[in-house]
């Protein structure tokens, strides 16, 4: 493979896959669903801007923050063509998840304190449910595992 030149303008794929540790499949899909863009050479190679490093990696920490691709690529498009995503940009896209995470992080907590407990799914197959869900009351609430989910969640 091609060694990374610090000032190099773009990059093959497999210099962005091998610099942002990220699978060359996954570039692929990555472009399929708008989150990064390549142009063609002549040859059809895909060549990536150097500020796609940047744009990996911010998808990279949303996805492992919880947060859908969907919405990364609807914050990714909001930053003006060519432009590499700043301090800045960071800040304001991490803003505007945090409620997202901070609700994951609760249901994360909840779910690894409950973990060895009922979850309410109404099963009764655990010696415990009988005693902590009698009758199935929590199937009033609604379908799924009632202690683990929140109010009008399914």
């Amino acid at each position: 493979m091609d060694e990374l030149v610090w000032n190099q303008a773009e990059l093959t794929v497999g210099q962005l896959a091998a610099r942002s540790g990220v699978a060359i499949s996954a570039l692929h899909f990555y472009e399929r669903q708008q989150l990064i863009e390549s142009r063609r050479t002549p040859g059809n190679q895909r060549r990536y801007r150097r500020d796609t490093l940047r744009r990996v990696a911010l998808i990279r920490i949303a996805q492992r923050a919880g947060i859908p691709l969907a919405e990364v690529r609807d914050a990714l498009a909001e930053l003006p063509e060519g432009h590499s995503p700043n301090r800045k940009d960071w800040q304001r896209l991490s803003r505007r998840w945090r409620s997202a995470v901070d609700a994951r992080i609760r249901s994360l907590r909840q779910i690894r304190d409950s973990f060895t407990d009922c979850v309410g799914c109404g099963c009764l197959s655990l010696d415990r449910c009988a005693l902590v869900n009698p009758h199935d009351e929590l199937g009033r609430q609604g379908p799924g595992p009632r202690r683990l989910l929140g109010p009008g969640e399914s």
